[in-house]
């Protein structure tokens, strides 16, 4: 009775707490508590430390099988032959166990029983041996799906978040990764393993050497960030993320986990970020300090879209810039500068083009004073096929034509008439950069059918007093409402998709139907008209093409080519930055016959030179394409660097690209 007395109060502390040790009761010792209950506790704490525990018990409760048969088959002597000794009788125990075809051969009921009694033992532990190598390989094959491993790459690039410009952000990455052996890239978001890894091998059509590594989780959890190993990553890219409410906050929560993280590295990371709106520029800025480069995605399209709208052809040379498929834009430290000019360096390169410098504070000008002695620190901004490219090389004496180099023109510049058609998010900050260029008494007209737009453009701020702005209402998908506009008498059309009411397609769709009736207006009234069109996927570009518009702006491949460079080039955004403010510096594109005769073949050394003069810096060209084949890359006749040695003969309708002040 006692012993049952104290084995309930045994069980009855177990149970109270769960696998933990057993608790004894107010003068009871440890001792008292039964061998079972000991076990029981034991096989509990097992169950919850996993697999390993598990088989731990099973070859504990094995060998306690083997030594006991073991035993009795020494003392007894049990067996043929006379019996075993105690070692002999351990190895027979221990091959009936793994075997139960081992005891076909015994004789003796004593012996067969007890041989019998070590099989079955055998079959249980081996049966549920297998059991739970079978779960446990299952756990881990789930784990692996779910995305939940440590990552154990390093010097990898890091992507965090899910969009729609993810695809074109990994195939630049491929492209700038060929030259390095082994290059990984590995993405985390909120998102199942497999189905991004599916979306990947979809909509990207050749990886080359590049391999992808996916995983699930939250970025702004720092267990989670943990996994895709940033401490020894090359690079980290912070897309904005879709189907959020307030994207620009998980951006800025990523970046603070990143930076923040107890367990960091002490290296500076580098990291790319986009922003939706400019506003909260500032608060990521605080967060990354200088471990971040922003890429503010809206302005930056929209900078891009007013530029183009004055300029057909500049958003190809954007993209040139931004591509890693041919020139690049690099900053390097080339000690053979210093003390010398900016515009006698400029000469000094035939396969690069120098285009500005970034000083030891950490400043950028673009297209500095060609006057301005290059001082000790700095670093040049230039323009080049590869890094390995550039090079100073000595000015050939015969290399400037001077009597072919033509005298500036002043420009009087008028007042101008934009019409844009369609609206989103990005139309403020179109209007808000283009009165910024205007002369005095511009007028831009807004066409669209968005809800409450019209209250929208009439409170909207502006950059100067120069431009007036009013609103239309129509259906800019039909013909007779677009004609009534009167598109011709504008200087220029920018086609706005409705991105914001819309999927991508869908607006697409509405931009291209717009794009066509403005065609079709061109042709019957045998003019051209100057139009300039947004397109958010870039697979509708050519599509597009049909239409015959000046040019196209793909937004989200801008944006996309802009995080996969600043990845690789931590002073890109300030560059960016500088290019394309008011203030300073942009990109012209200017009729070459302005700078040189064209009554010949010209070198572009000549045309640099001409440039140069007039405290410009030439970067490129746009000939008129003979035909369509003659670009491959539909670039619609954009070269940008291009070796200065060579003699062209060029057109008058053919454009000299420039870096100038106005």
């Amino acid at each position: 009775m006692g012993s049952l007395t104290r084995a309930n109060a045994a069980r009855s502390a177990v149970k109270g707490a769960g696998t933990a040790r057993p608790n004894t009761t107010k003068g009871q010792n440890v001792g008292d508590v039964s061998l079972g209950e000991r076990l029981k506790y034991g096989f509990d704490k097992s169950m919850a430390g996993g697999p390993v525990a598990l088989v731990g018990w099973l070859s504990l409760v094995t060998l306690v099988v083997i030594l006991f048969a073991a035993t009795i088959l020494a003392i007894s002597r049990m067996g043929p032959d006379g019996g075993f000794n105690f070692f002999e009788a351990a190895w027979q125990s221990l091959m009936r166990t793994m075997d139960a075809g081992t005891m076909g051969g015994d004789t003796g009921w004593p012996f067969r029983f007890l041989t019998l009694f070590v099989t079955l033992m055998g079959i249980l532990v081996f049966s549920a041996l297998i059991s739970i190598i079978s779960a446990g390989l299952d756990a881990k094959i789930e784990e692996a799906r779910k995305g939940r491993s440590r990552v154990l790459e390093s010097d990898h690039t890091i992507i965090l978040n899910w969009s729609a410009s993810i695809f074109d952000i990994i195939s630049e990455l491929v492209i700038a990764n060929e030259s390095r052996k082994n290059p990984r890239i590995v993405i985390m978001a909120s998102k199942d393993k497999v189905e991004m890894e599916d979306e990947i091998a979809d909509k990207v059509e050749d990886l080359k050497n590049t391999q992808i590594i996916c995983r699930s989780g939250d970025p702004t959890d720092l267990f989670d960030l943990s996994i895709v190993n940033p401490q020894a990553c090359r690079s980290i890219i912070v897309v904005s993320p879709e189907g959020v409410d307030d994207p620009d906050s998980q951006v800025i929560k990523t970046v603070l986990a990143l930076t923040n993280d107890p367990k960091r590295r002490e290296e500076r990371y580098l990291i790319a970020a986009e922003l939706r709106d400019a506003k909260n520029a500032e608060v990521a800025r605080i967060v990354g300090g200088d471990e971040v480069q922003l890429v503010l995605a809206d302005d930056l399209i929209s900078r891009i879209v007013v530029q183009s709208s004055r300029q057909a052809g500049l958003s190809a040379v954007y993209s040139e810039l931004l591509d890693f498929d041919g020139c690049e834009i690099y900053t390097t430290e080339l000690q053979d500068l210093v003390g010398i000019t900016y515009g006698d360096a400029v000469m000094g390169y035939e396969d690069s083009a120098l285009i500005g410098l970034r000083y030891a504070d950490g400043t950028v000008k673009m297209n500095p004073p060609m006057d301005m002695v290059i001082p000790e620190g700095a670093r040049a901004i230039i323009i080049a096929e590869d890094d390995a490219s550039i090079r100073l090389t000595p000015l050939p004496a015969d290399a400037v034509d001077a009597s072919a180099i033509r005298r500036p023109k002043a420009v009087r510049r008028k007042a101008e008439r934009t019409l844009v058609i369609g609206w989103n998010r990005r139309g403020p900050m179109i209007a808000y950069e283009l009165s910024k260029y205007v002369r005095p008494g511009s007028v831009l007209t807004v066409a669209g059918d968005t809800p409450g737009f019209e209250e929208e453009i009439l409170s909207m701020p502006l950059g100067s007093k120069n431009m007036k702005v009013e609103a239309k209402r129509i259906d800019t998908s039909h013909s007779a409402s677009i004609e009534a506009l009167d598109p011709v008498s504008y200087d220029s059309i920018m086609v706005l998709g409705y991105s914001d009411t819309m999927e991508a397609q869908s607006a697409d769709t509405r931009t291209l139907i717009t794009l066509l009736h403005l065609r079709k207006l061109s042709e019957r009234l045998g003019t051209h008209i100057s139009v300039v069109s947004e397109m958010i996927d870039i697979r509708n570009r050519e599509l597009a093409e049909v239409t015959r518009a000046d040019d196209f702006v793909v937004s989200n491949k801008l944006v996309s080519l802009m995080l996969a460079q600043a990845s690789e080039n931590e002073y890109l955004s300030s560059i960016f930055d500088d290019l394309l403010d008011e203030d300073g510096s942009e990109i012209y594109m200017r009729p070459v016959g302005d700078y040189v005769d064209l009554s010949g073949p010209v070198s572009f050394y000549t045309i640099a030179e001409a440039a140069r003069q007039r405290g410009e810096t030439v970067i490129g060209y746009r000939r008129k394409r003979e035909s369509e084949d003659d670009d491959d890359r539909n670039m619609g006749g954009v070269v940008v660097n291009p070796n200065k040695s060579e003699s062209i003969e060029y057109l008058p309708e053919d454009r000299v690209i420039v870096l100038a002040e106005d």
